[in-house]
């Protein structure tokens, strides 16, 4: 696509929705039912705005949606394939989404409705995007067992690392770091640095798949997930990145695959927590130290809940294969702690 010229913008206005009644939804005693974001299942969910939320599905759609005022904001069309993974930037209206159609897509929310830049370069499908803290470059992992790096604004590819076995499954790009996290499916955990785009360590393999990472805020400690069945594997890893390959904790609950975990903004008033959604249809809210199970929702006839965004310290969206959007209500007192479905969209 070359230069995007005109249509690059570093920093814009941020888009405006109405507001919906929180305080409404919140009272109901009845899980509400807005418009569906997506005609079929759900494959990755992020907040772009404390207000918005960005998801990608099996109908090759990247939509935004006003998740407090119930409504469909905006519905990208131009993957051919369908979408695995939704980033945005922070403090921007940039989107990038990854498909199984081999690229990756940037679109602004304030310049219409095609993609402004494309990232094409991969043999398979992306299941791995993450964006520089600068906003100036992109990386990308695949299936291809190739990690990429990418300039935002030319669309060039300027770095490409292949390595055997390789299978990306998530990549997340470290808080004010040079340093790239990524999962794969040989079940080890890599760690990149950017400038040499080079593994410069690789974490002690896990017994099951490793299908996700997050990053805190703070950029010292990694979240990885792991496949599993019959309560087998199943399990969040909580890693100290300033010591790489060490273990601190690990969440054990899930009955099958947990397919996302998540750091959760911090609470006041509470330990600092992480939450995790599996197969089994459960989301678990977990004592970030102490792996303390501190509550499970179960959504029945869900199916696979394979992607959580944290809006704020109080609310959570999760995506789910059969049923759509979910969101969850966090809510704290007295020491305890619970999870409430408010909506569905």
């Amino acid at each position: 696509m070359g230069k995007l010229q005109s249509k690059f913008k570093r920093r814009s206005d941020m888009y405006r929705t109405s507001r919906g009644d929180a305080a409404e939804i919140a009272s109901s005693s009845q899980v509400v039912q807005h418009d569906p974001a997506h005609s079929g299942s759900i494959n990755c969910v992020t907040c772009l705005t404390p207000d918005l939320c960005v998801s990608g599905g099996s109908d090759q759609a990247v939509v935004v949606y006003d998740w407090r005022g119930g409504r469909l904001c905006q519905s990208y069309q131009g993957h051919n394939r369908e979408v695995t993974k939704v980033v945005c930037f922070p403090g921007s209206t940039w989107i990038f989404s990854a498909s199984r159609d081999k690229s990756v897509l940037m679109w602004d929310i304030n310049q219409g409705d095609e993609p402004i830049q494309e990232f094409c370069g991969h043999e398979l499908v992306v299941n791995g995007v993450a964006v520089s803290p600068d906003g100036t470059k992109l990386c990308t992992g695949s299936r291809d067992n190739t990690m990429c790096l990418w300039d935002i604004e030319s669309g060039e590819c300027e770095q490409r690392n292949t390595i055997s076995r390789n299978l990306v499954t998530h990549v997340c790009w470290v808080p004010g770091s040079s340093s790239i996290v990524q999962t794969s499916e040989d079940k080890t955990i890599r760690v990149w640095d950017s400038r040499s785009w080079q593994v410069t360590n690789t974490f002690p393999a896990k017994q099951y798949i490793q299908t996700h990472c997050d990053i805190s805020s703070n950029g010292h400690y990694l979240l990885s997930s792991s496949n599993g069945f019959g309560g087998q594997g199943c399990e969040a890893t909580l890693w100290d990145l300033r010591q790489p390959g060490c273990k601190v904790v690990e969440y054990r609950g899930h009955l099958q695959t947990t397919a996302c975990c998540v750091f959760l903004p911090q609470s006041p008033s509470g330990p600092p927590m992480v939450a995790s959604s599996s197969h089994d249809s459960s989301v678990k809210i977990w004592d970030q130290n102490t792996a303390a199970c501190l509550g499970t929702l179960m959504l029945d006839g869900a199916g696979p809940l394979v992607s959580l965004a944290t809006c704020d310290h109080a609310n959570l969206i999760c995506a789910s294969f059969n049923t759509g959007l979910h969101l969850l209500q966090l809510g704290q007192g007295g020491g305890d702690i619970s999870l409430t479905e408010v909506a569905r969209f």
